[in-house]
């Protein structure tokens, strides 16, 4: 009997573990995209009580405008997270260098390419000066950017006299409000679903492609069925976000900003010198600095990209509404913040991601959105995204308690 029991042992052994190997690759890879389901179930969650409304093409547009702007705050806000900083300053700034480009471009009259250069000028000016502070004085970046808040909130009222500023050029207004459509014509718009295909195929070309340098160098990789699986999810993704702007008006010009952004940092992050630095001083300030890391080099330009991307936000907030006004950017610095911990940045830093912070940003972007749908009031809405944000940092914290950090 043992010789029998040996015998379906080896029969058996291979395909349990095999199995095992499956689920246990399938259980680690929802882990480490726990955020992008957690957004897929908050889609299909309004999806199903707004009965549809959410996924109609033109909201599907909306949300990608009408959040373009904390989506680039939570872009500079995750990085200066990572490094164990925090900016309470950057909604004041946007509403700041709103005002700023309001007096270039209508006031004085200044070509619109010149009045959003010199803004975002302006705005890396602010970010440089906060930066100073920080990294050369000293002082907290918690306190620095607490009083960056007043104080430029303060000139932002300063510019606009307590008055509304617009209306802005039309080519300043697309920044906003703008769209790419109709070069090839077509209903659905040609252009864009031609974009969501080569998004596809160079999706394809990419994971196959890494896939392929794993296993030349014989490292561990995901079964091909899941494999597979994956690619035909995100395909279908995007080939239906697509379609739904195709549907609509193309694709909106913050769409392609926000792509660009999130292109050219995600390579700063993940493969220069100054994104691993950023890693290291938020791991361990007094290890990078033993190791050589100028630290306060790269907490000034830190400030200074923050600075930069919140001109930008405030750019794009004020085309989007055609008008520059003192209320401007209230909140922002909560949303930005928000966007990077739902995303996965850990509060004590040397964690986080930029495409983390996107989907952080979106998630909110679909509560918003989903609960105005609803007619549910500011009051609970504000309560809500509380909830979660709480939520986002208990999961975090009890992460770093389980493993032991």
């Amino acid at each position: 009997m043992s010789n029998n029991d040996t015998a379906a042992g080896a029969t058996i052994n291979p395909v349990d573990n095999k199995a095992t190997r499956w689920i246990t690759h399938v259980l680690t890879d929802l882990g480490k995209n726990g955020i992008f389901i957690a957004l897929l179930a908050v889609v299909v969650l309004f999806a199903v009580l707004t009965d549809g409304i959410l996924l109609r093409p033109q909201n599907i547009s909306n949300l990608v405008v009408q959040n373009g702007y904390i989506l680039v705050l939570a872009i500079g806000m995750v990085m200066v997270i990572i490094a164990g900083h925090i900016d309470l300053s950057v909604g004041s700034v946007a509403a700041f260098i709103g005002a700023v480009s309001g007096v270039f471009a209508v006031q004085w009259g200044l070509p619109w390419w010149l009045a959003i250069i010199l803004s975002l000028a302006i705005g890396a000016l602010v970010g440089a000066w906060q930066g100073f502070w920080v990294a050369f004085v000293g002082i907290p970046a918690f306190i620095v950017t607490l009083a960056g808040m007043l104080i430029f909130r303060g000139l932002a009222l300063v510019v606009l006299g307590n008055a509304n500023i617009g209306s802005f050029p039309d080519e300043y207004r697309a920044l906003g409000n703008g769209f790419l459509d109709g070069i090839f014509g077509g209903d659905p718009d040609v252009f864009t679903l031609l974009i969501g295909a080569v998004g596809i195929i160079a999706l394809v070309v990419q994971q196959w492609r890494t896939r392929a340098g794993r296993r030349k160098y014989g490292q561990d990789v995901e079964p091909i069925v899941w494999f597979i699986v994956k690619l035909v999810l995100i395909a279908a993704a995007i080939a239906f976000f697509t379609y739904s702007l195709a549907a609509y008006k193309g694709i909106p010009v913050t769409l392609i900003v926000l792509a660009v952004l999130v292109l050219v940092y995600g390579v700063v992050m993940n493969r220069s010198v100054f994104g691993r630095h950023i890693y290291a001083i938020g791991g361990n300030r007094h290890a990078a600095e033993l190791s050589g890391i100028k630290t306060r080099r790269v907490d000034f330009w830190l400030f200074v990209n923050m600075g930069l991307l919140a001109a930008l936000a405030g750019l794009i907030f004020t085309a989007r509404l055609n008008l520059a006004g003192p209320k401007a950017g209230d909140g922002f610095e909560l949303e930005a913040i928000s966007a990077a911990f739902i995303g996965g940045a850990a509060v004590q830093g040397g964690v986080g991601t930029i495409g983390g912070a996107i989907i952080g940003g979106l998630i909110i972007g679909v509560l918003n959105n989903g609960m105005s749908i609803m007619g549910i009031g500011i009051e609970w809405q504000q309560a809500v995204k509380g909830l979660v944000l709480l939520l986002a940092v208990a999961f975090d914290v009890y992460n770093k308690r389980r493993s032991g950090n």
